[in-house]
């Protein structure tokens, strides 16, 4: 990690959650007046014309732009892997992270289609997390500097920020803070990931459950509980999204994993996540249980559980086509069309 991270605390991760900025309500005004004379019949495009407002609302400017949206994968590895929560082992991470660097990886091609840009950052790999079934996964420092790393992503002239991860064991981490965040029973939280059932499945869960256990009572607040339960690369979504909020650049989530991570921010206040859309809902079945405890509808429903930002990669051509309808599209004065009559 780079030694530009060397001052951060969770501390001052507090501190500048507190200094979110809202929507942008004069560039929400501008794209509902502009959408309402379109030639079409009010809401006849559905969620695109929410799409469109939405990204005007917290690029803060009307019209909104998509000139350069950046794709995020941050990878980092687990010391519960050890437990065998996984049906791969620890090693795949770094391996898949040489896919991503050579193209050879779903979100690859998808970041190709899009015309968006992909970085991959790793944390770390060669120092997994502890395993928290024993003890803190981060310390706080550790933490803290995986956010600060996670922020560095968002760059000036950036518009739009797609998160995902890479992880072997992280859905185990997602279950684990999902459990501890909003409740439940360990096994509502816990799938199959990269494919585990049967017993071991019963003894992923039962891990989760033991971990939140051990970790519940001192854990603070839900930065604590992100230090306990999480992961580098799930903190580094975290703070990716409290900087793009600070940026006023839109968010879009991927799966289970990039949901849990970002929950600890909804936890800590609601409001939080409303510059964030869910890209797709994923097959692991505690990430439609996330969604609706968070409130957040998916964009996409493909039965998709791949992670490394796959299904937010998608959502970029659907904004993108909702952009050009609500910037090309004709009014109904300029077309000579006639509007509705009341």
């Amino acid at each position: 990690m780079p030694n530009a991270t060397a001052t951060a605390s969770l501390d001052e991760m507090r501190r500048l959650f507190g200094e979110l900025p809202g929507p942008d309500l004069a560039a929400a005004a501008a794209a509902a007046a502009r959408e309402k004379d379109l030639t079409k019949p009010a809401g006849a495009l559905g969620q695109l014309e929410e799409l469109s407002a939405w990204l005007a609302t917290w690029q803060a400017r009307h019209p909104p732009r998509l000139d350069h949206p950046r794709i995020c994968v941050f990878a980092g590895n687990h010391g519960v892997v050890r437990h065998g929560v996984s049906a791969y082992p620890a090693d795949v991470t770094a391996q898949m992270v040489q896919n991503f660097t050579t193209g050879g990886a779903a979100v690859n091609q998808i970041a190709k289609l899009a015309d968006a840009d992909l970085r991959v950052y790793e944390l770390a790999l060669e120092q997994p997390t502890a395993d928290f079934t024993e003890a803190p996964a981060m310390s706080d420092t550790d933490c803290a500097h995986a956010m600060a790393y996670g922020m560095m992503a968002v760059e000036t002239g950036i518009d739009l920020l797609c998160l995902g991860e890479m992880g072997i064991g992280n859905t185990t981490a997602a279950a684990a803070l999902a459990h501890a965040l909003f409740g439940g029973a360990a096994a509502d939280w816990t799938g199959p990931g990269t494919g585990v059932g049967g017993a071991a499945l019963a003894a992923k869960a039962e891990i989760v459950g033991r971990a939140v256990a051990l970790h519940n009572d001192d854990a603070g607040d839900p930065f604590d509980v992100l230090a306990r339960l999480g992961g580098r690369e799930l903190a580094a979504i975290a703070g990716a999204v409290l900087a793009a909020r600070l940026a006023r650049t839109p968010v879009v989530l991927d799966g289970y994993a990039a949901t849990a991570a970002a929950a600890v921010l909804h936890a800590a206040d609601p409001g939080a996540l409303d510059h964030s859309v869910v890209a797709h809902v994923s097959a692991e079945p505690g990430h439609k249980r996330l969604l609706d405890r968070i409130g957040k509808r998916p964009l996409l429903d493909l039965g998709m559980r791949l992670g490394e930002a796959s299904g937010a990669a998608l959502v970029v051509p659907i904004l993108r086509a909702a952009l050009a309808c609500h910037t090309g599209m004709a009014t109904f004065a300029e077309a000579g069309v006639s509007g509705r009559e009341d």
